[in-house]
């Protein structure tokens, strides 16, 4: 019988019935943790979309997808007698009450320096205790999927707690000038040793923007969508011209794309 009310019981319930081996859905029936991990990462970004966007209607709808994915791992590990939906809720509760003593004890710490610092040292205890207490690297527990900008500034993090880290953001500046003219040195050589220093280039940017307190992965979707927003003003005016782009010299485009920057502006 459905369940009326709307609630995590009934949102449980559904999961249950999707994965039931007799009556349930044949999608979800079929589905292992694998298998399921494409969506999940879809949706999550689906929900960073939405929340830049503004579009908070859209943001409700995309968080009921994300919330079903959790469900949905919890119910595939209730399956296997792993973990189930209550254990997963536990782990959260007590890693969040752990990691802010100073809001559920009587820790006070004296800045948001001071706060973070503690953050980082119980996450340094948690990676330590999974490993049986010994002796791991920094950088140990870090997703290899992630994406790769967002991988290179928590491997940037994980440095900087330990003190591996420059003193100033004018450092850093040096730093990126300087693989930029080793990028430069490089352009006209192999393809293998230009790779590697637009790397080198690429991880001195992510350092950047971590000293100036800027998620690089973010920062990067915002200038793709005003570039993209901009783009599509070029094309308007393309195809006001009644001519195509490639009838279009570069000094002609670059004007449209000039005009584009001062509507936005104005």
């Amino acid at each position: 019988m459905l369940m009326a009310k709307p609630s995590m019981e009934k949102l449980r319930w559904i999961m249950q019935a999707l994965r039931d081996p007799v009556t349930g859905c044949p999608w979800d029936i079929k589905q292992t943790f694998a298998s399921i991990i494409p969506h999940t990462i879809e949706e999550a970004y689906e929900v960073a979309d939405a929340i830049e966007q503004e579009d908070f209607t859209e943001l409700e709808k995309e968080l009921g997808d994300l919330l079903f994915q959790v469900v949905f791992y919890s119910q595939l590990g209730s399956e296997e007698k792993r973990f189930d939906f209550d254990s997963v809720v536990a782990a959260i509760c007590e890693k969040l009450i752990r990691r802010h003593p100073h809001v559920f004890a009587s820790s006070d710490f004296a800045s948001d320096a001071a706060i973070k610092a503690n953050w980082e040292n119980e996450k340094v205890k948690e990676r330590q205790h999974k490993n049986n207490d010994q002796a791991l690297s920094i950088l140990a527990d870090i997703p290899r999927n992630l994406p790769a900008l967002s991988q290179a500034a928590k491997i940037q993090k994980r440095c900087a707690h330990v003190g591996f880290d420059w003193d100033n953001i004018d450092d850093v500046f040096a730093k990126v000038a300087e693989e930029v003219q080793e990028v430069k040195e490089e352009l006209h050589t192999n393809d293998t040793a230009l790779a590697e220093e637009l790397g080198d280039l690429m991880f001195a940017v992510v350092n950047l923007c971590r000293h100036a307190k800027q998620d690089p992965e973010v920062i990067l979707r915002q200038a793709n969508q005003k570039f993209t927003k901009r783009f599509h003003g070029v094309e308007q005016r393309v195809t006001n011209s009644e001519k195509n782009f490639e009838q279009h010299s570069l000094d002609e485009l670059e004007a449209y794309w000039q005009q584009v920057k001062i509507v936005e502006k104005s």
